[in-house]
């Protein structure tokens, strides 16, 4: 099959927060430098960073400090973080903060001072959260978007990344296979330097966040290279995703943190605050911690009509409300619900994923030429991410990302010929279903995953279920190659893009799956009810999976605490919790 080739400098897949600051960075550290940016959407207007509600942790305020921003990371991390990673993140989100506003023009809040406003978020000592409202999200994108056109970008929409290609002799990146969803043809793109942002999207479970395209991709893609992943069984959910009943895509959308950092209730099926007879911090307890108790309310039956819990802001004011959180309130307005002056229904939802692909604080990854940032890569958040440390993870590391591209590609640099097998082999594994003649659809076997990884491989976890969801998945690779796909037409052909979904949720809840059943302890969004104790902080260890011909091999592997140890801290009191 014919498949259009050509060259860029730099490549960079996904284009949320980490994809544009990495595009933006490495024109300005190289403006010679041509930059192609593909995304499975459109530029502006996907990637989960445009999602975000809440806001950016940095700490700004002279009562607060970058030792304090890291003690609360690590310990809502549960000491798995990478430490070195995590400084990264805290340092920089400083600077990065004052870039978004000063040189890209973001309007965040501010107090009447004029200083920045920053709100209160679960797991933290201090009020760190950089905002715009409850979009947050779209504010950063949008004045990201109009930089990343100003500066002259090659762009590659409607692009759906489906292999990483290594260089024939396999030392470096080559390039990147791309099916062009508006043709329904094969683009091999060559680039010097590839940055890896493609996102994560936990949309395997029953209740998610993301969108739908979300699907693990990069992460898949990496994981067939044979690179080494870490902390995959770290699957974070949310704890407060709306529930809006089964015919609706807004069920699972996220009902922001802020919410109960300004003091909103949670309560169950009967109308009863629950959370304190869980955690001392009640609702502004981590969302690992407030995710499970509202499963446990669930487990005993005390749930709202569909099966949930409630969030109540009324007695906060209706019209306060309805001014601090007007996207909240709009958005479930548009579903029927009144946010400012009643109850909601609420239900924990798959969120982000604290796994990923192991790299360096300069982006770079075990594959030369292969950069990556954001949601795909693992060892920033451990086991447990705090609300508002995504977007910084996200803009920080794109930013340092596309410096060291800016400096990594010369004017003598060279590009590499492709394996060209490696072509071959995902052009027909991307064909498959236009061949297959099995009488399963794409929807039940869908419903089927989200029900598998929902029950045995979501909040709580156990010998026993993780090893059924281990039979589940294969039998469900199996009928995935089975399903034929109808049409033969390839342009804007979307079963054809549901399939390809699913191929990659499928492998990637494989690698969940099997990190989830070598960790025989509890931490952060890992709990297994066989295993309830976390056990000797000194001798945390994180999982490292890695695909080979034999399978998925898995290796604990002990956590460098670089900066600090267990028993020690850098702050006089104690972090993680508030304050």
């Amino acid at each position: 099959m014919e498949i259009e080739r050509h060259k860029t400098d730099v490549l960079i897949i996904g284009a949320g927060g980490a994809g544009l600051f990495a595009a933006v960075h490495a024109l300005q550290t190289n403006p010679d430098l041509d930059v192609t940016i593909a995304v499975k959407g459109l530029l502006g207007k996907c990637g989960c960073t445009r999602m975000v509600q809440g806001g950016y942790n940095v700490a700004l305020d002279p009562r607060d400090s970058l030792e304090r921003h890291f003690m609360d990371t690590i310990a809502g991390g549960k000491w798995l973080p990478r430490q070195d990673l995590a400084w990264t993140l805290i340092e920089k989100s400083v600077e990065r903060i004052q870039e978004l506003e000063n040189e890209l023009g973001c309007f965040f809040d501010r107090n009447p001072d004029g200083s920045l406003h920053q709100k209160a978020f679960a797991g933290q000592t201090f009020d760190r959260t950089v905002h715009k409202g409850d979009l947050t999200g779209i504010e950063i994108i949008n004045r990201l978007i109009e930089r990343a056109w100003s500066l002259g970008l090659n762009k590659l929409e409607e692009h759906r990344a489906i292999a990483l290609v290594p260089a024939k002799d396999g030392s470096a990146i080559s390039g990147v296979l791309f099916i062009n969803m508006r043709t329904g043809t094969y683009h091999f793109v060559q680039a010097k330097a590839v940055l890896l942002g493609t996102g994560g999207g936990p949309t395997m479970y029953r209740y998610h966040t993301p969108s739908g395209d979300k699907s693990c991709d990069g992460m898949a893609m990496v994981a067939d290279l044979g690179l080494k992943l870490r902390d995959m069984e770290m699957v974070q959910f949310h704890p407060t995703g709306l529930l809006a009943g089964t015919g609706t895509r807004m069920t699972g959308t996220v009902l922001e943190e802020g919410l109960r950092g300004a003091g909103g209730y949670l309560l169950n099926g009967a109308g009863k605050r629950f959370m304190h007879d869980y955690h001392p911090d009640g609702e502004r307890a981590t969302r690992d911690i407030v995710s499970r108790s509202i499963y446990a309310e669930m487990d005993k039956g005390n749930t709202s009509p569909n099966g949930g819990v409630y969030i109540e802001m009324k007695h906060l004011g209706p019209e306060i409300v309805a001014k601090k959180f007007k996207g909240m309130v709009e958005r479930c307005a548009d579903c029927g619900f009144d946010l400012a002056g009643d109850r909601v229904e609420v239900v924990p939802t798959a969120h982000y994923m604290m796994g990923g692909l192991e790299f360096e604080p300069d982006g770079t990854t075990a594959l030369p030429g292969l950069f990556a940032a954001g949601e795909d890569c693992g060892g920033v958040h451990g086991a447990n991410r705090l609300g508002g440390n995504g977007v910084a993870n996200s803009t920080v590391f794109g930013g340092i990302a596309g410096d060291s591209m800016g400096r990594a590609v010369t004017a003598g640099s060279l590009w590499r010929d492709p394996d060209e097998h490696m072509i071959g082999k995902a052009v027909a594994r991307a064909e498959q279903p236009f061949g297959n003649s099995g009488s399963e659809n794409i929807n039940d076997l869908r419903e089927a995953l989200y029900a598998s990884m929902w029950d045995k491989v979501g909040i709580v976890r156990n010998h026993d279920g993780l090893i059924s969801a281990q039979s589940d998945l294969d039998s469900f690779t199996e009928a995935l190659n089975a399903i034929p796909i109808g049409s033969g037409e390839r342009r804007f052909n979307l079963t054809w893009h549901d399939w390809q979904n699913l191929d990659s949720l499928i492998a990637v809840s494989k690698i969940i799956t099997s990190a989830a059943l070598a960790r025989e302890d509890s931490r952060g969004a890992h709990f297994r009810d066989d295993f309830p104790d976390t056990g000797k902080l000194e001798e945390t260890c994180y999982t490292q999976v890695q695909k080979n011909d034999s399978g998925l091999q898995v290796n604990m592997v002990p956590v460098v605490f670089s900066i600090v140890k267990p028993g020690q801290s850098l702050i006089e009191d104690e972090a993680g919790a508030p304050s």
